[in-house]
């Protein structure tokens, strides 16, 4: 396994053996399959049913009611579900029989970072109601062990089709950042938070990209906060992590200079992302930055179909507040909660944040080519 583990991005995550890469490799080119030849499909189809029905009801209620006439919309559907189940199904398998080795390589001598777990930590409801993405046991799922991290970690790569970093899945997190050498060029922050960290793979990008800060990263998930702390110990960054909510955490006001989270509204709720724009604001110090990037599909819900895609995406992939993230007013948001020079717009995708591209604008550049971002100053 060593050879093979050397050849990878980093030492931790679960290494496949042949037949598991093999339908691991399936169930990619089944979604990849889902999403680029059948869905497009199903917004012909809705685009016509629009056009049929021009000046009646026009909701998306009134659209799924006439879409579910078609044979090929119900298939699309159990076709959307089925294959993210398979996903997770897959990768448990594999991780589950690597259980033993990978706990061995959590297992950090002189740690360059910190990990702090809270037995008595209150999951919030918005996490608990579902398992989100469908993953079994959901985000914040604890047996004390490393594996709903290490699950987290492989299928994300699975999930994302590779578009997100590869094995890093980091695409994001460089995008962040790359955000804040574009707009804040000056900053030189000496603390960093990463609000929502999951298991650090925006979190590493923000150590590497500014070496001389420390860094935190927050989640609900001690399992993946166990995960996120040695998969940053083996990618040679020190990382302070710790178990509380986004919404209320414990951290002292002015705390920090740059505050950041990425893709995370999405998964809480309409008054929890009120409570984490304001939390953000809350923990920065005077002219410190706050910078939180969501996927780039905003929308005004003026089209039925593309706010039937939501639901159905709130729906069949368990994300609590896809619709409320996707048509939120942030630079309201972000006044209200005090910061000034609010700008909200789309910063295009860097792999490496200090390379750039350094492009932000009102202009999405298209999926995975730019993500949402909405910035300010406390």
């Amino acid at each position: 396994m060593s050879e093979r583990r050397a050849q990878l991005d980093h030492p931790l995550i679960a290494v496949p053996s042949h037949d598991e890469l093999a339908e691991q490799l399936f169930v990619r080119d089944l979604k990849l399959y889902v999403m680029t030849r059948i869905e497009p499909v199903q917004a012909r189809i809705a685009a016509a049913e629009q056009k049929a029905s021009a000046g009646a009801n026009n909701t998306a209620a009134a659209l799924r009611e006439r879409m579910g006439q078609h044979e090929s919309f119900s298939t699309w559907l159990s076709l959307k579900r089925e294959s993210q189940r398979q996903l997770w199904s897959s990768v448990a398998a594999s991780v589950e029989r690597q259980a033993g080795d990978l706990e061995d390589l959590a297992a950090i001598e002189a740690p360059l970072g910190s990990v702090r777990t809270d037995p008595d930590f209150a999951v919030p409801d918005y996490i608990r109601r579902g398992d989100i993405h469908l993953m079994p046991g959901g985000n914040a799922h604890d047996d004390g062990s490393i594996l709903q991290g290490a699950m987290m970690d492989r299928g994300g790569a699975v999930y994302m089709l590779g578009r997100n970093g590869g094995m890093l899945n980091d695409l994001r997190g460089q995008t962040a950042m790359a955000h804040v050498l574009t707009r804040f060029p000056d900053l030189n922050p000496a603390r960093i938070l990463d609000m929502g960290c999951g298991i650090g793979t925006s979190t590493v990008p923000a150590a590497t990209c500014f070496p001389d800060a420390e860094v935190h990263g927050i989640d609900v998930g001690a399992s993946m906060l166990r995960y996120a702390h040695a998969r940053a110990e083996h990618l040679g960054a020190g990382v302070h992590f710790s178990q509380q909510s986004a919404e209320k955490t414990d951290f002292a006001d002015g705390s920090f200079d740059l505050v950041f989270s990425c893709v995370m509204f999405h998964e809480t709720s309409q008054a929890a992302t009120m409570a984490i724009i304001a939390e953000s604001r809350r923990l920065l110090r005077p002219g410190g930055v706050a910078v939180h990037l969501e996927v780039p599909l905003l929308h005004d819900n003026s089209d039925a179909w593309v706010e039937l895609s939501g639901e159905l995406e709130a729906q069949y992939n368990n994300e609590p507040n896809w619709r409320g993230a996707l048509s939120a007013d942030y630079r309201s948001l972000f006044e209200a909660a005090g910061f000034s020079s609010v700008e909200t717009g789309y910063q295009a995708t860097s792999p490496a944040a200090r390379s750039g591209p350094f492009r932000y604008g009102p202009e999405s550049e298209g999926v995975f080519r730019s993500w949402f971002v909405a910035s300010g100053v406390a």
